[in-house]
């Protein structure tokens, strides 16, 4: 496999996010053997500060052609090996704002850095043995965590929580197809091998295997999160139970059906796992150009959710209407939703269709909220999709290596059944390693590390 090339030009990027207004602080980052060269041009530290490594200097920004003024500043200066990148490092840490950290990123531009792609920051980190391949992948998913749970299991990653039992794996790989070639170049010279040892630890790999690429499902579902559409007849009080579970006005609530024209989003946290509300408008027959389109725009959100709320009127009870609705959604997961079970009297809720989850709600008096997430986390539950004690937690890439190794581990262990030559043992032994090493980047090409990083935002 063709080996990636180590940087040596001199990159910037704008490490923050920038937006008008919001942001006191805005970081410009210098990565390479230019960077405090760059940096001693640009910057002006007053006094007689030293430019060391690990220190913040305190100064001014300036145009060095025309001298003019860009921005008071600190500048801080890591340099090599003890930075993120193990190369020489510097940041300018200027006020927020665009118009300011884009000037001084363009004066770096101008003294010779080049613009860094996305990821390159980790990609050098990665590229100069700083991290391996899963803890660069774990600093992408800490940036986009959507769930505390979430951060903690990247942390994790980022800590070498998946790194570590996969360099185990790759090594007690590579220790068996030693012995083999051993006996392969040298049988006359060495004890007969040990099959029934070697078939203990081919087994013992392969369990492991299988337990971390169970975590896949997990990991999506922390990362992506569970996307929920509440549906129904027009006022039923779906918006009331979006706002109930927000705690938020996120919707227009009036007495007039149709209310809701679109779909209204609202963002949850629930049992670790984010989750996407999607309020609907009210599925109905109706001549309105307007409300129609939010009608198709409902079943549209319906069909592509991951769960369904059917919700239904306590006082109005199980309409035709309602079951219209039900025909349309059943195929999906699905919790029907008793709503305004306040105002009910005695029970009108009969006839109803073979549904397993049913969830009585008061939403604009705020009740049954905590009962509806939990039928929604017993869900996840039955699809063995908990979030809960959840220490690693594997993603695409990782989990399409995994399935690599173990099928040519179970390869393994159909050759030594079959009483195949030694030879044919080591054929799947190396592919097994070489997918266990592209996990942890020791077996990898650049189109990998392209498609990786380019998933990265361009100052990380």
């Amino acid at each position: 496999m063709s080996q990636p090339v180590l940087p040596r030009d001199t990159i910037a990027a704008i490490a923050t996010a920038i937006v008008p207004q919001q942001g006191s602080i805005g970081v410009v980052r210098l990565s390479g053997e230019k960077a405090v060269t760059m940096a001693k041009t640009l910057f002006h530290a007053p006094g007689k500060q030293v430019w060391d490594s690990h220190r913040i200097l305190y100064g001014y920004i300036r145009n060095p052609e025309t001298k003019e003024l860009v921005d008071e500043a600190l500048l801080l200066i890591m340099l090599s090996p003890r930075s993120y990148t193990r190369e020489d490092l510097v940041e300018f840490h200027c006020h927020g704002g665009i118009i300011p950290v884009q000037q001084v990123l363009n004066l770096c531009l101008e003294a010779g850095a080049r613009l860094a792609q996305p990821g390159e920051f980790t990609l050098r980190a990665f590229l100069n043995g700083r991290l391996d391949l899963t803890q660069a992948e774990s600093i992408s998913e800490i940036v986009g965590a959507r769930s505390p749970l979430a951060a903690k299991v990247a942390l994790a990653g980022l800590q070498g929580k998946l790194a570590h039992p996969i360099h185990q794996l790759r090594a007690t790989c590579l220790d068996i197809l030693a012995e083999v070639e051993a006996r392969i170049d040298f049988e006359d010279d060495l004890p007969p091998l040990d099959e029934g040892e070697i078939c203990n630890s081919i087994e013992m790999v392969l369990k492991q295997v299988k337990s971390i690429l169970a975590t896949a499902d997990k990991g999506e579902l922390l990362r992506s999160g569970l996307k929920v559409a509440i549906v129904g007849r027009p006022n039923v009080g779906k918006s009331s139970l979006l706002n109930a579970w927000s705690q938020s006005d996120r919707a227009i609530v009036t007495e007039l059906p149709g209310t809701t024209r679109d779909v209204v989003e609202s963002q949850l946290i629930v049992g670790g796992i984010p989750v996407t509300i999607l309020d609907t408008a009210g599925i109905r027959e109706t001549v309105d150009t307007v409300e129609k389109i939010g009608v198709q725009r409902s079943r549209h959100a319906a069909a592509s959710a991951d769960l369904v709320l059917l919700t239904i009127d306590a006082q109005a009870g199980w309409t035709p209407d309602d079951a219209e609705i039900y025909e349309q959604v059943k195929h999906r997961p699905l919790i029907l939703v008793i709503n305004k079970i306040d105002l009910a009297s005695g029970n009108n809720i009969k006839s109803l269709p073979q549904i397993d989850k049913i969830v009585k709600t008061a939403a604009a008096k705020n009740r049954g909220i905590h009962s509806l997430e939990q039928a929604i986390l017993n869900i996840i539950e039955t699809d063995n999709l908990s979030a809960a004690d959840i220490d690693i937690a594997i993603n695409q890439r990782q989990a399409a290596a995994l399935t690599r190794a173990k099928t040519a581990l179970q390869q393994v262990q159909q050759t030594i059944d079959e009483e195949l030559p030694l030879d044919f043992w080591t054929i799947d032994l190396r592919s097994a390693i070489q997918a266990l090493g592209e996990i942890t980047g020791e077996d990898v090409t650049e189109s990998v590390l392209d498609r990786i990083f380019s998933r990265f935002c361009i100052g990380k």
